[in-house]
């Protein structure tokens, strides 16, 4: 283990940097605040948990989550983080023990960076309440059957080709069909990577490599690495990578301003709302994740998660093959794909991207997640239609949740955000699609105003 200890000017070890790995003392030492959030660097990171330090500096290279996800919260709290991703945080903290380095001097507060020390206790008594009251648990009934109906509309699209002939009519008809199970077998895929149906996490693991890699033709792992940081920091430029968009657009109301005054101009970002229509829900599946996808899997040499992915390009070509040839099944894949992004990419933008995006400000979690997160009206249509991610608030603050339990908890959180002032914002489908192109035309405005005259 790392040990990021750090000196004063005479060089000798300063106040409360003793006690790391292999300085003898283990985790008999204090520190304050000041000196834990010292080491928030690559190379030297610390974290606390409950109080207790740690030093993660080169175990956090071997974090099952990904290094990026963890070092988001070096020189922080992240309690409440730790607790929101394990859904079993005894069986994890026995991996801890060796990167004890000490805990906070009694005279430090809990909360970190001037946090609201009883909106952070309220919460957390609000998840004390959501375990004891059971809805952590999922139904196994619901999550079989969601997959039957996946399973079922692939195997219709294909029997309606069988049967009645490949037509142009049938062919869209089989297209839409398919589109319909990839887009449903992606919120299934999403239950299984955060944990929320099985009891056993190795279960959760082997059903997510799946649905995403039979199922689907994608990586667990890619998708773990990079969703895992969207949720731990949602909206946090630089380190969401959702809002990461290559200098293709700028969001919120700081990048386009930023990006202004130094006169970059990589795009005509005062477009961007009307462009967004052409390069976004078009081909963020289709190019940009496939080809992410694939970079990742042979950089990384991933062949477990390669191998699971090719078995669903070898089942969807020996089905379709004989109806279309190689080419005609490369085209109807890509249509398929096509036809999913625009479903994904409303989905997973309307509530995010017209909400707050800035750099980090070190909000308690409660507050962090509000302020990136919005949730949908429920309906039994924007249920389906969304994978239930309609209730995004929920979905963000208990990641492990199942499902079926978002609207159970959602109004025990209404009423703690109305108690501390936080705005909880519900948009009907039409109002939160049409957010996303105001919230990108804003931003644009916003670059072209500092380009020409900051």
């Amino acid at each position: 283990m790392g040990g990021g200890g750090q000196q004063n000017d005479s060089g000798e070890p300063a106040k409360g940097d003793r006690g790391g790995p292999g300085g003898g003392l283990g985790g008999s030492a204090v520190y304050t605040w000041e000196e834990v959030q010292r080491h928030s660097h690559r190379g030297d990171q610390w974290l606390v948990i409950d109080r207790k330090v740690y030093n993660i500096t080169q175990w956090a290279k071997r974090h099952p989550g990904g290094i990026r996800v963890i070092s988001h919260f070096a020189g922080e709290d992240a309690t409440d983080a730790f607790v929101a991703f394990h859904p079993n945080p005894n069986f994890v903290r026995k991996f801890l023990k060796p990167l004890l380095i000490g805990e906070l001097a009694p005279t430090e507060p809990s909360q970190d960076h001037g946090k609201n020390a009883v909106l952070v206790q309220d919460f957390q008594a609000l998840r004390n309440r959501v375990e004891r009251e059971g809805l952590l648990r999922a139904r196994p009934l619901f999550f079989s059957l969601y997959l039957g109906h996946i399973l079922l509309l692939e195997a219709l699209a294909l029997g309606l080709l069988w049967v009645w002939g490949t037509s142009w009519s049938l062919t869209l008809l089989c297209s839409l069909m398919l589109a319909t199970s990839q887009s449903q077998a992606g919120w299934l895929q999403h239950d299984y990577g955060h944990l929320s149906v099985c009891k056993k996490s190795s279960w959760n693991h082997v059903l997510h490599k799946f649905v995403i890699g039979h199922l689907k033709g994608a990586s667990a792992n890619w998708w773990n690495h990079r969703h895992f940081q969207h949720h731990a920091k949602p909206n946090v430029l630089s380190k969401d990578p959702d809002v990461n968009m290559l200098h293709v657009f700028v969001l919120g109301d700081k990048q386009p301003v930023e990006y202004g005054i130094k006169k970059l101009k990589y795009m005509p970002y005062h477009h961007q709302h009307q462009y967004f229509f052409l390069i976004g829900p078009p081909l963020l599946i289709p190019v940009f994740f496939t080809i992410q996808i694939f970079q990742t899997m042979f950089s990384q040499r991933n062949w477990v998660d390669l191998a699971w992915s090719m078995t669903f390009y070898l089942r969807f070509f020996c089905s379709y093959y004989p109806f279309f040839g190689f080419f005609g099944s490369v085209a109807l894949i890509t249509f398929v794909r096509f036809l999913e992004s625009h479903w994904f990419v409303w989905v997973t933008q309307m509530n995010h991207l017209p909400m707050e995006i800035d750099h980090e400000r070190h909000q308690d979690w409660l507050t962090m997640q509000l302020s990136g997160t919005c949730n949908i009206e429920q309906s039994t249509f924007n249920d389906w239609f969304s994978g239930h991610l309609n209730f995004q608030i929920e979905h963000h603050l208990f990641p492990t949740m199942p499902r079926h339990n978002y609207h159970l908890v959602a109004p025990l959180v209404r009423t703690l955000c109305e108690k501390h002032g936080i705005p909880y914002q519900v948009k009907t489908l039409q109002k939160a699609i049409i957010d996303v192109v105001r919230s990108l035309k804003k931003s644009g405005d916003l670059w072209l105003d500092a380009y020409l005259h900051k």
